[in-house]
């Protein structure tokens, strides 16, 4: 008889990439998570303090109305004005798509209906987005000597908001408006999804 030959049975190796792709998949969830988290912590802390300045970030508006998001910032900024926080309002926001006001100019409409001096208030028209009214707000006021102010904008918002005014170089901090428009749990989640989303593209992405 020949030699029987000894066959080696060799045991499959262990499938591990179910294992790491399960431990990625846990580590990504749990940095969105940290990062919405951080999110809706800035949104709900309010640093009013007595300041140069009060930016408020433009929204929506209709011909002479701001839309409601726009019309919770603007009250906001003239509250934190009537409290003696700063001596000038500066409202941002350009033109719409075939609007005939742009959204600092109803802002300053508004503002004027409720009190404000005309010679407190500053605006600029021709931004469009958040990075564009906080770049052309530093232009303002570096222009009039203004260096300390206080950011005005919706709570899931003032993250971003901060953080763009600091890389731009603006000595900001934040008050929230008290109270928004995104109140229902679908609103407020897609909100927030769309700033988790900002704050990484913004990462890698030069803001415009």
């Amino acid at each position: 008889m020949g030699r029987l030959k000894r066959r080696r049975v060799r045991g499959r190796p262990p499938r591990r990439w179910p294992r790491r792709l399960l431990q990625l998949a846990l580590l990504v969830a749990l940095w969105l998570g940290g990062v919405a988290a951080w999110i809706v912590y800035v949104g709900n802390r309010d640093q009013a303090a007595p300041a140069d300045a009060i930016v408020v970030l433009g929204a929506a508006a209709y011909d002479t109305r701001p839309s409601p998001v726009f019309t919770e910032r603007i009250r906001h900024g003239i509250d934190l004005y009537e409290r003696g926080l700063a001596p000038v309002l500066v409202f941002t926001g350009g033109y719409g798509d075939g609007a005939r006001f742009s959204e600092s100019q109803v802002a300053r409409s508004f503002a004027l209906r409720a009190g404000v001096p005309a010679d407190a208030i500053l605006i600029e028209t021709l931004s469009r987005t958040t990075y564009q009214n906080l770049s052309r707000s530093r232009d303002l006021l570096s222009a009039h000597g203004l260096q300390r102010v206080i950011v005005v904008s919706d709570p899931l918002h003032m993250a971003r908001a901060l953080r763009l005014a600091r890389r731009l170089g603006i000595d900001a901090i934040g008050s929230p408006t008290p109270s928004t428009r995104f109140r229902s749990f679908r609103t407020q989640w897609r909100f927030l999804a769309r700033e988790v989303y900002f704050f990484h593209r913004d990462l890698v992405v030069r803001p415009d």
